[in-house]
């Protein structure tokens, strides 16, 4: 946060139903410039998300393709596009704000005390993010586990040795998946490296991690399984007995919550999205 404008966030809001409002479908990782607003370690910062070609504000959770596009070609190279929340080694919960205009991440409040939300278990050991263009349904019964989503998109653990900042795209591979039951909803933790990470060429898979770099998975599933506790709360229930499941199922949870959200788009489910306003940010920014 060393480079930080301080100002309101943008105002005005509409809503995207029934396929009203248009999307922006061909971005990639290449096009996002970080844009940070507020003061830091406050209510009202944000880091919003600026296309550096046009200059457009765009939302990362709406208008960031899911699968990564070839600059080339235009096609889907095979990996998928990870926005960062949190940047390992920190503890304060950073999330994209899904109901305000343009989507930017921001710290979440505690709902009853009203601050600033940090993990009192302490820092994370991965990038914390989540993939664009997905979301869990709280309305649909997860088949597996009998219970709704959490009404987010769907969480990333990205496992790499680089700490991604808040608000970077990455292109990643998917690994496997562990279902963590959080107060009562789904929270997939999809478990995926940066593509170009020094591990990446030799992570295939689920086992291919615990092979590797053993360790790394159970130090994910404890931290979701206990993080709660400093809280004041149970420690989390973990679906299929705490297994990380394989690449192929992280995949087609992937589809299913990719789904959701166009089906959520499409203006087919009780939700609404709010998009982009009708003007930009004004006024002096720096950009980092």
């Amino acid at each position: 946060w060393s480079d930080i404008v301080r100002r309101k966030a943008p105002l005005g809001l509409s809503r995207l139903r029934g396929g009203g409002g248009k999307l922006q479908r061909h971005l990639s990782h290449h096009d996002i410039k970080p844009v940070y607003y507020g003061t830091p370690d406050t209510c009202d910062a944000r880091v919003y998300a600026k296309n550096v070609n046009g200059g457009d504000y765009f939302s990362l959770w709406h208008d960031l393709p899911l699968f990564e596009l070839s600059t080339t070609d235009g096609k889907p190279t095979g990996a998928l596009n990870f926005v960062c929340e949190i940047t390992k080694g920190t503890r304060k919960k950073f999330e994209i704000a899904t109901s305000e205009p343009f989507n930017p991440i921001k710290q979440d409040e505690d709902q009853i005390e009203g601050r600033l939300r940090s993990f009192k278990k302490g820092d994370i050991y991965f990038n914390w993010g989540c993939f664009p263009r997905t979301w869990e349904d709280p309305d649909v019964l997860q088949p597996e586990v009998n219970v709704g989503g959490n009404n987010d998109p769907v969480d990333v653990c990205e496992i790499g040795l680089r700490r991604i900042k808040i608000g970077e795209v990455r292109p990643v591979k998917v690994l496997g998946v562990l279902c963590v039951l959080d107060q009562g909803r789904t929270g997939w933790k999809i478990v995926a490296i940066d593509r170009e990470d020094k591990w990446a060429s030799v992570l295939h898979d689920i086992d291919d991690v615990h092979t590797q770099l053993p360790g790394t998975l159970d130090i994910i599933r404890e931290w979701f399984r206990v993080y709660t506790i400093p809280e004041g709360m149970p420690p989390n229930a973990l679906g299929f007995g705490g297994a990380f499941l394989p690449r192929a199922y992280a995949l087609t949870v992937v589809h299913r919550t990719h789904s959701a959200w166009a089906r959520l788009v499409c203006g087919s489910t009780d939700g609404s999205l709010p998009a982009r306003p009708d003007e930009a940010p004004e006024g002096r920014q720096r950009e980092g």
